[in-house]
């Protein structure tokens, strides 16, 4: 396949997967890196999914930065540090297929209770169990998979956030959590000029995204904000039970 047709299919992906991660401030790792791998190698294309995160993430806290609790970000992306290195021996000493079963199934399951109606209690507050719990977790499943959502929309739901809180507080902690995966990649020698010019051809789809994902994110009532997340939430634990049997 020719250079050019590459780049359009990547570039597409990219937007995709940012007008996602706008919308609902999480999961666009899961819609990015698959398809990203049919055109490029996995250990290209998580390090540009990565790259790509860093990115929206610094886009949206610069633009919406008074709708960030930066004091419940801050908190759970420390404990998500703590997490991080329990989510690397699983993915090393676990075999992955049946922790992404196993994982996939526990997201559906909570997905449709969720959706049957059933409301988390709420909390008023920060609770420091609650972030300990939900930033710990969210640290070991980005640690194994790069999938930091499903904790972190627990936390949100507890507290009420609106769906513009919800958004804007994930990319501060995102932009944490991924700068720190950067490093991590870069000391691995990961980053190479290949990986930067994808990372450039795909900028110009970057901004365009982020925009029609905020519109979308503003466009939805809270209660309609995280019933959807709640379907995404379904949607990515089937897509990780169907990855663990097709690579059985």
């Amino acid at each position: 396949m020719s250079a050019s047709p590459v780049i359009f299919a990547v570039s597409l992906i990219i937007f995709l997967a940012t007008v996602f991660r706008s919308a609902f401030g999480f999961g666009e790792s899961l819609v990015a890196v698959p398809l990203l791998a049919l055109f490029m190698p996995i250990d290209l294309a998580v390090p540009l999914s990565v790259l790509v995160s860093v990115t929206i993430a610094g886009f949206v806290v610069v633009q919406d930065h008074k709708k960030i609790h930066f004091k419940s970000a801050g908190n759970l992306t420390v404990y998500a540090v703590m997490g991080i290195p329990a989510g690397l021996w699983l993915l090393v000493h676990v075999e992955e297929s049946l922790v992404k079963l196993i994982l996939g199934l526990v997201i559906i399951l909570f997905a449709i209770y969720l959706l049957t109606g059933k409301k988390l209690t709420e909390l008023k507050n920060d609770d420091q169990r609650w972030l300990l719990g939900c930033g710990f977790l969210s640290g070991v499943l980005g640690g194994a998979y790069g999938i930091n959502g499903p904790p972190l929309v627990v936390y949100g739901a507890k507290r009420r956030w609106s769906a513009q809180h919800f958004r804007a507080t994930l990319q501060a902690y995102f932009l944490i959590a991924s700068m720190v995966g950067l490093i991590g990649y870069g000391i691995s020698g990961l980053f190479t000029w290949v990986l930067f010019r994808y990372y450039l051809w795909s900028l110009p789809a970057l901004i365009p995204a982020i925009l029609l994902g905020r519109l979308i994110n503003t466009r939805m009532k809270d209660d309609q904000f995280f019933s959807y997340s709640y379907l995404v939430l379904l949607g990515l634990g089937i897509l990780l039970i169907a990855n663990s049997v097709a690579f059985k």
